[in-house]
């Protein structure tokens, strides 16, 4: 290879990895919302939903506006399925006041496995968000794992 064709070739190799970096920027750029609660939001629901783990490890769904001011459940609902190495369990939720909270708590441990079946109605079909339970604390955004905002 002569001095020409590696400059040519580099030159090559710089546009390519340039234009891979670029379509990776706007995932890279786009901001994870946490919760008003300190909980994880869930994407694409409409009104935002946040899952909340309590201290008593039971869940709450809270809903949100725009603006993420509380709005009251409607026809929404949500079933969990936690998925730790002893066995799944089923998670179910019923309406209390203006939230969907848990019928029962989730199973002990962490770093499992959870599906939040999120229904905006009774026979729609159901949207699942799968992410791992970690509860111990981010050190960059001091949220629960689970609901991080950071970029890692």
């Amino acid at each position: 290879m002569n001095m020409n064709t590696s400059s040519k070739f580099l030159a090559l190799a710089g546009v390519l990895c340039a234009g891979l970096l670029a379509l990776n920027a706007p995932a890279a750029d786009k901001k994870q919302i946490g919760g008003p609660k300190g909980g994880r939001l869930l994407e694409k629901t409409d009104p935002r939903a946040e899952f909340h783990v309590e201290k008593d490890r039971t869940v709450s769904i809270t809903f949100y506006d725009a603006a993420l001011k509380p709005v009251p459940v409607t026809s929404q609902s949500v079933t969990v399925i936690a998925d730790p190495k002893d066995a799944k369990t089923k998670v179910e939720f019923e309406r209390k006041g203006d939230l969907l909270v848990s019928k029962g708590k989730l199973p002990d441990g962490e770093d499992y496995s959870l599906v939040v079946q999120f229904r905006q109605t009774a026979d729609a079909k159901p949207q699942n968000f799968r992410f791992k339970l970690e509860t111990h604390v981010c050190g960059g955004c001091n949220r629960a794992e689970y609901a991080c905002t950071c970029d890692h």
